[in-house]
């Protein structure tokens, strides 16, 4: 069974750092292309970033480039987006999702929900 278990959002005040974790199991992890996406409350699913888990390649979304960063622990099956100077506009549903053949720029730059497997997310809320 597939599972993408996403952790560590809350509520932050503007300017500040969150790091969310999402813990995968069920499928070859470093096999496949990991990605974050949020949604905001009435708009489309939108991708933040991606890597490729095989060699680690990046992108982040232009709107959050310089301010998250996407990494992953093979060893431990875990992909994290590092968010710092965090914006009101920043927040909303986050989820980790998975796919065999999207590269990172793709996740990044998608809308909707092309992706093989998905996660729960988790709540980011940025306090002005």
């Amino acid at each position: 069974e597939v599972q993408l278990q996403a952790s560590g959002g809350g509520l932050v005040q503007a300017g500040g750092s969150l790091r969310l974790s999402c813990a995968a199991s069920g499928f070859s992890f470093d096999d496949y292309n990991m990605g974050w996406f949020r949604q905001v409350s009435g708009k489309e699913r939108e991708g933040v970033s991606g890597i490729r888990n095989s060699d680690l390649s990046t992108y982040v979304r232009d709107s959050v480039r310089g301010r998250f960063t996407i990494s992953s622990d093979n060893a431990k099956n875990t992909v994290y987006l590092t968010m710092s100077n965090l914006k009101p506009e920043d927040t909303g549903v986050y989820t980790c999702a998975a796919d065999s053949f999207l590269d990172p720029r793709m996740i990044a730059t998608m809308t909707g929900d092309g992706m093989d497997y998905w996660g729960k997310g988790t709540q980011v809320t940025v306090s002005s």
